[in-house]
């Protein structure tokens, strides 16, 4: 009975055993499965992590020979402020269009003009007993009439046209000017729902297409109300002579009263297009260069101003610069001569 117990006790001291060394065992696969996943999860995480943070930064390295052989050149950008404005579209109205609205409105007026006086006339010879009745109902009528369709004239002129050119002093010598081409007469109109509370002091006008040949507008004045069709604010400008096609479609930078923003200014050479953006390529260290992404939305006469990523302090590449992104594109064959 003592060895039959003994040998029992052996036995199941070593089952024991076993079921304990196959637990740790079972846990030991599930924590190396674990830490697996997690290694591998975290792998998977970081590969397009590392990825996008390398996407994010374009650029090349290009040693001094391969800088001198694609002829680049680089300059500091111009420090400069820039006057608040905001960007409008219209178009360089018809002077025939015009010349058609003043008749109208000269013909109402001296219709009106004829029947107060012959309403005047015919009270006159009323008052002489020299006029019946009836005669003086009618000219009263007529002159009432052609009164109201003189007002009903204005009120188109000035709603089409604006106020400030049927009143202003110099108003003749404004028309005569548009109609006989001497000036050209150009109508922009703001974003929809955007407004001002007071009268942009100027403006810089360019034919769509043309982004740097700048015209200066000189204000008329805003149209009464907004366009009830695209609900805009609209104002006219005069512009020189012949410096716009009559009839052309234009982009207007109005100038508004407000703080100045400081930024620079990066010469139109040295901006390429690529992606449906714009790019120049910052030199940050002797061989190497950075694609950098500007806006473009503030044009100048000699390139276009930049508030953000650049400063007069950085160096960027002002000739070649498209020579540099073919470089770039095509996985650095620049730097051996392979793809010059």
């Amino acid at each position: 009975m003592t060895m039959n117990a003994a040998n029992k006790s052996s036995r199941d001291g070593a089952a024991s055993l076993a079921r304990r060394g196959f637990s740790s065992l079972v846990i030991l696969i599930i924590v190396i499965a674990i830490t697996g996943c997690s290694q591998s999860d975290d792998g998977k995480k970081s590969a397009p992590a590392e990825k996008a943070e390398a996407e994010a930064k374009f650029g090349i390295t290009l040693d001094a020979a391969t800088q001198a052989r694609l002829g680049l050149k680089i300059e500091s950008p111009v420090a400069r402020q820039w006057s608040p404005e905001i960007k409008g579209f219209g178009r360089v109205l018809v002077p025939a269009t015009l010349a058609a609205a003043v008749a109208d409105l000269e013909s109402a007026r001296a219709t009106a003009e004829v029947s107060r006086n012959e309403y005047a006339r015919q009270k006159t010879l009323a008052a002489q007993n020299n006029a019946s009745i009836r005669t003086l109902e009618i000219a009263k009528a007529d002159a009432t009439r052609d009164e109201l369709a003189a007002k009903t004239a204005v009120a188109k002129f000035k709603l089409d046209w604006g106020a400030a050119l049927l009143e202003s002093s110099d108003r003749e010598q404004t028309i005569s000017s548009i109609l006989n081409g001497n000036e050209n007469l150009v109508q922009l109109d703001l974003p929809a729902g955007e407004m001002v509370s007071s009268p942009p002091i100027s403006a810089r006008i360019l034919a769509l297409g043309n982004e740097n040949n700048f015209v200066s507008g000189k204000l008329i004045g805003a149209l009464d109300g907004v366009n009830p069709q695209t609900q805009s604010q609209s104002f006219l400008f005069l512009t020189p002579p012949k410096s716009l096609a009559v009839g052309a479609a234009v982009t207007g930078f109005l100038k508004t009263s407000g703080d100045s923003i400081n930024g620079v200014v990066v010469s139109a050479s040295a901006i390429l297009r690529h992606e449906g953006v714009g790019w120049v390529y910052v030199q940050t260290e002797t061989n190497q260069f950075v694609r950098t992404e500007i806006p473009l939305d503030r044009p100048t006469a000699d390139g276009w101003f930049v508030s953000n990523n650049l400063s007069a302090t950085n160096k960027i590449v002002v000739v070649g610069a498209q020579a540099v992104l073919s470089a770039e594109l095509s996985g650095g064959g620049f730097n051996t001569g392979e793809r010059d």
